[in-house]
């Protein structure tokens, strides 16, 4: 196997990555460049199963470790707002620092916060363990793009990128199946903490694959990051995110409303900064762009909408109607499921249809919410997995028929020179708008819990995501006709 001690000069081991060539100087590419391509992979599956398994977990979490209603939601959200942050200046750490380097720092990091989060005690110590995990994965995971670009000839890049449409797909569907095993398991008496200990054989295996077979690239000094930028959003987000997610614990007190305002404030002076700053974050252009802005406003709406029902959907089947871990696995399977299938299906149809596949997609996931919403209000608490199996494998559907073209018919309208930043900003959006979705939607089921039956807050809080979905709808229009790569 390549970068093993197989390898020896004069009878002892050779550094690999020390002695890989670099490749740009390889014709056919780096020769290890698939065993880098699995660690990336690797990679990968660690950030979507953290993203994914707390869904299934927060309740078991809670009930452990005792704390708030709103503790699930800031393990869930202070993760993916973490990532969200940093996402922004994750890519250019690795320009100005070496991808490699970053890459490890990110796999180690992250593997011991994993660790420490298996390890916590208190809800303050998970929250905070959760949080150091989002912001290692921000600077773990666009290190791997760039070296994947890096690594492969042109020629081979669909390839290498083709791989990551199954992994994703396996680990949507496969991980809130392994948190509920997982917990139910409750090996060695683990319990829910079982679901972050998985990461440390993953993780050790992607620190000795880069470790092994990453080529080393050389720091940029040149490399300017904006420190103050990252500061003002990071600011802003908190502000935001921070009294929805305590407000209704403290009776929304006139501090939750200052935050918000000095939320959107905060927000105002990061794009004046953006605007005036020698080295921004985000290409300055993009900002003019109308459907650049437009489809930033689609993905906020739709990714808060979809990762509020989602940890929604887990707080009742399992708050309520009282399932295992392992059957609110299962229950949230279908729509992973949809997913997959809903995007086989969707991609050949992107340079066909363009943004009306986008608007299929807003049309079934709210029809198919609303349809939950009415399964949920007729069945009560007992509603039944055969009765959700329908609604959530559409919803997964109709998700896949968003997600699908969404990047690529907004890009459609940027730049060749600003398409780098432009994907990096809508990667980063679309974690910030997972953050304010669970901090909101729940907030919104939580709420209506304390003055209705679970099911009647569950329907509610449903309809309220197909609003905002169809809201999506109309926001479709103000976007190129076709995707980038049907123009």
């Amino acid at each position: 196997m390549p970068g093993l001690d197989l390898n020896t000069q004069g009878g002892e081991p050779v550094d690999v990555a020390a002695s890989a060539p670099d490749a740009s100087t390889a014709a056919g590419g780096h020769p290890w460049r698939w065993w880098i391509l699995a660690v990336v992979l690797m990679a990968e599956v660690l950030d979507l199963l953290d993203a994914t398994v707390v869904n299934v977990a927060a309740p078991s979490i809670r009930e452990d470790l005792g704390g708030a209603v709103s503790m699930i939601q800031w393990v869930a959200a202070g993760y993916t707002l973490a990532f969200g942050v940093l996402l922004v200046v994750g890519g250019r750490l690795g320009d100005r620092f070496g991808r490699r380097r970053m890459f490890l720092i990110g796999a180690v990091g992250f593997t011991t916060a994993s660790v420490a989060s298996a390890l916590a005690t208190s809800p303050g110590m998970l929250i905070s363990f959760r949080v150091l995990q989002g912001a290692l994965g921000a600077v773990l995971i666009p290190q791997g793009l760039g070296v994947i670009k890096a690594v492969f000839p042109a020629d081979q890049l669909g390839k290498a990128f083709s791989a990551f449409g199954p992994v994703i797909g396996l680990s949507a569907v496969c991980g809130p199946i392994l948190a509920g095993a997982l917990i139910d398991l409750d090996a060695w008496g683990s319990g829910w903490r079982m679901i972050f200990l998985i990461n440390l054989p993953l993780g050790i295996l992607a620190v000795y694959g880069a470790a092994a077979w990453m080529p080393k690239d050389p720091p940029r000094p040149e490399v300017v990051i904006d420190g103050l930028s990252g500061a003002l959003l990071a600011i802003a987000s908190l502000l935001v995110i921070y009294p929805l997610i305590q407000g209704p614990e403290r009776g929304w007190p006139l501090w939750t409303y200052l935050s918000l305002i000095g939320g959107l404030l905060v927000a105002l002076g990061f794009g004046y900064r953006e605007r005036f700053s020698a080295d921004p974050l985000i290409a300055p252009g993009l900002w003019r762009n109308r459907s650049f802005a437009s489809g930033m406003l689609l993905g906020l709406v739709f990714f808060a909408s979809v990762s509020g029902l989602m940890l929604t959907i887990s707080l009742f089947i399992q708050s309520y109607l009282h399932y295992t871990p392992l059957r609110a696995g299962l229950t949230m399977a279908p729509m992973a499921l949809g997913i997959v299938v809903g995007s086989l299906a969707a991609y050949p149809l992107i340079p066909k249809l363009g943004r009306r596949l986008l608007l299929i997609g807003l049309v079934v996931d709210a029809v198919a919410a609303l349809a939950l919403a009415e399964v949920v209000h007729h069945f009560g608490e007992q509603t039944g997995n055969l009765a959700l199996f329908g609604p959530t494998l559409m919803i997964g559907i109709g998700m896949a028929g968003v997600f699908a073209p969404l990047f690529d018919v907004i890009l459609a309208g940027v730049s060749e020179a600003e398409s780098g930043s432009a994907s990096g900003t809508l990667t980063a959006m679309q974690q910030l708008a997972g953050a304010v979705g669970v901090a909101g939607i729940t907030t919104v089921f939580l709420a209506l819990g304390k003055h209705h039956s679970g099911s009647d807050a569950m329907a509610l809080s449903t309809v309220v995501v197909a609003a905002l979905v169809l809201l999506g709808c109309a926001l479709v229009f103000l976007l190129p006709k076709q995707a980038r790569s049907a123009e």
